[in-house]
């Protein structure tokens, strides 16, 4: 089958294993225009091409399947980029990996509505709010953190306490995400162009951690 012909094929003919993330993805795309209250299981089902008794086969209420996408998707992202990290490479090659498809990621039109639900709608659920940090930003920079111990073991980057590395470097990237998706509102972001902001912030990065030289001793007057 071609791949024009796979991607045209009706919803409802996805292999059973793909509708948790067929629902999911949909969930996303309901809530993200409604919200968690608004928002109804049959349009959701109606954008997965589903039975709304379909869904109840993988997610109780509609809750429990916002509290679902909310973890799933964006470790499907971080799960995906981490696979994309050289292993041979060095340690500011494996930097620069990770900090340029991140920032791919966090351009989509995706992360824009998760960030936007999580800030409206995650106050609601405390218990999800602790699993959701531990699961997302605390894994971000988890990664980050053993790209920073390798670099630190090799000689290419300073002693640095690699988890507050990892904290810095995660923050930095995604709120530029989120200012690149407002640009137009945004003075100092508005003459930028996401290339543009990503060469900027791996620059950055790389220089912030770095091995710097030693100064020169200054010479002694006798």
């Amino acid at each position: 089958m071609s791949e024009s012909t796979h991607s045209n094929a009706p919803r409802w003919r996805r292999l059973p294993g793909e509708r948790p993330r067929q629902i999911l993805d949909a969930a996303l795309e309901v809530f993200g225009e409604r919200g968690l209250a608004a928002a109804r299981l049959e349009d959701i089902a109606r954008s997965a091409g589903v039975s709304k008794g379909t869904i109840y086969l993988y997610f109780p209420n509609k809750e429990a399947l916002f509290c679902e996408m909310i973890r799933e998707i964006p470790s499907r992202h971080i799960a995906s980029v981490e696979a994309m990290i050289p292993e041979s490479a060095s340690a500011r090659e494996q930097l620069r990996v990770y900090l340029r498809n991140s920032w791919d990621y966090v351009r989509t039109p995706s992360f824009e509505i998760l960030y936007r639900l999580i800030l409206s709608e995650l106050h609601h659920f405390p218990d999800l709010y602790e699993q959701f940090i531990e699961e997302v930003p605390m894994r971000s920079m988890r990664i980050l953190a053993d790209i920073v111990t390798r670099g630190i073991e090799s000689g290419e980057f300073r002693d640095i306490d690699p988890l507050a590395a990892g904290r810095m470097l995660h923050s930095v990237l995604f709120v530029h995400g989120v200012w690149a998706a407002k640009r137009a509102r945004i003075p100092f972001m508005r003459d930028l162009s996401d290339n543009q902001v990503l060469d900027q912030l791996v620059d950055f990065c790389l220089h912030a951690i770095s091995q710097v030289p030693a100064p020169s001793a200054s010479p002694v007057h006798t």
